[in-house]
Formats: structure tokens, C-alpha cells, sequence
């Protein structure tokens, strides 16, 4: 069941982590006009992926300290997200090995 569990956070993290790929990827491409957020889909994604990951950025934005025009909270999300799986396979395989 723990590991069921466990399992089931590291697949929820692996999304999270590609949503901020993606966000990051459609703002490269907003940035650079190759999208126009006046294209009401593009602007329907941009706004969602927004909502979704604001939770995640917005204390990691408030700690970090103001670096112009470089905003380096994805990438911060992004290597949390990636250490706090690593922790959890661990967990998970201390757990098979115990035999619970």
C-alpha cells in the first residue's frame, strides 16, 4: 500500500515536472513571437499552466532573490522536484527490502 502510494507521487511529480518544461517551452516561444498570446488557445494554455504551477513558483519566487529578467524559480522547482524523487525511491526501496 506504501509503495502504492509512493508510486503514485513520483508519477504526480514526472507530470509536474513536464508541465514546467512546458511552460517553460511556450514562454521561449512567446518571447520570441513565434506564438502571440492574442491567439485565444495559446492564451487558454499559458493561463492554465499558470494557475497550475503559480502554487509551486510563487514561494520559491518570494525566497529567491530578483534577477532581472531571468526568472530561475522553474529551474529551482524543477531540481526540488527531482531530489525529492530520488528521496522517495529510496523510501521505496528501503521499504522492499525490509519486506513490508
Amino acid at each position: 500500500m506504501l509503495l502504492a502510494l509512493i508510486s503514485i507521487i513520483g508519477y504526480l511529480m514526472t507530470i509536474l515536472s513536464t508541465v514546467v518544461i512546458i511552460q517553460f517551452i511556450l514562454s521561449l516561444l512567446i518571447s520570441f513571437n513565434v506564438v502571440s498570446l492574442s491567439n485565444n488557445i495559446v492564451a487558454s494554455i499559458w493561463q492554465a499552466l499558470n494557475v497550475i504551477l503559480d502554487p509551486f513558483l510563487k514561494p520559491i519566487r518570494k525566497i529567491m532573490p530578483d534577477t532581472g529578467m531571468i526568472d530561475f524559480s522553474p529551474m529551482v522547482l524543477l531540481i526540488g522536484l527531482r531530489i525529492l524523487q530520488m528521496l522517495l525511491m529510496g523510501v521505496a526501496n528501503d521499504i522492499s527490502t525490509a519486506g513490508m
